[in-house]
């Protein structure tokens, strides 16, 4: 069955059976493992899912069609499929120990979406995840506010690069095959304000850092308040946020 994909959606389905094969041998699945998928469209990734030993696996599906199809075509007792959107969805609702998540991501929301999966990482361990190839670059480069809230809980691994003939219909960008893997180090309790202080320091990133932050706080941290917040290294960052932690 054919169905209309959604362009407000940003629907590309991922029709190459070898890149559907290696993207579920890559992700590396355990006896056990409770996993979830995002976005699985018509589940052409989910069927080869299936073939692996997880415990439970959630299907997070925002379109109404292709959750019916889903239900009509996916009969493995171990899948859930909910209609919901990943965008803002509770995780720990799931109420599970640990998961794996994985999704060939939506162009137009992928960053919201990673965004709230920080929110979670104490929950998941681990992601593997199809982006824009122009945003998995910019997620790695450190230089803007969610790449560095990215890198402070996952070490972000780049794996392959997948033209756009693989798709149906064709995106005209060529996309990325991303893994997250999470940094058992990352201790910061309040995340709401971590992400306030990220935006700020990131926000017109041309502007000297001096002009943003007190040199009182820069001085603390040797960091001279010529430089721009795109300049910054994660660990210059994280002290940074440490100390203006404690000034307000």
């Amino acid at each position: 069955m054919l169905l209309k994909l959604k362009k407000s959606l940003g629907q590309h389905l991922l029709i190459s059976p070898g890149v559907i094969a290696k993207i579920a041998k890559l992700a590396q699945i355990k006896e056990g493992e409770v996993l979830v998928e995002i976005g699985p469209g018509t589940g052409n990734l989910t069927r080869e899912l299936l073939k692996y030993p997880f415990k439970r696996l959630y299907l997070l599906e925002i379109d109404k069609e292709m959750v019916e199809y889903l239900e009509r075509t996916i009969t493995d007792g171990r899948v859930i499929i909910l209609k919901t959107d990943a965008v803002n969805f509770n995780f720990n609702s799931l109420q599970e120990n640990q998961l794996k998540v994985l999704g060939n991501l939506p162009y137009n929301v992928a960053s919201l979406i990673l965004e709230n999966i920080i929110y979670y990482h104490q929950l998941i361990s681990e992601g593997l995840f199809l982006v824009q190839k122009e945003l998995a670059e910019k997620w790695l480069s450190g230089k803007s506010w969610l790449s560095i809230f990215i890198l402070t809980f996952y070490d972000l691994v780049y794996l392959m690069s997948i033209p756009p003939r693989f798709f149906r219909p064709p995106p005209k960008v060529i996309s990325s095959l991303i893994k997250i893997i999470r940094n058992p180090k990352a201790k910061i309790p309040d995340l709401p304000l971590y992400k306030k202080f990220l935006t700020s320091l990131y926000q017109n990133r041309r502007k000297m850092l001096r002009r943003k932050i007190p040199e009182s706080l820069l001085e603390k941290v040797s960091i001279r308040g010529d430089r721009r917040a795109e300049e910054l290294d994660i660990r210059e960052v994280l002290d940074l946020y440490q100390l203006w932690t404690k000034s307000h």
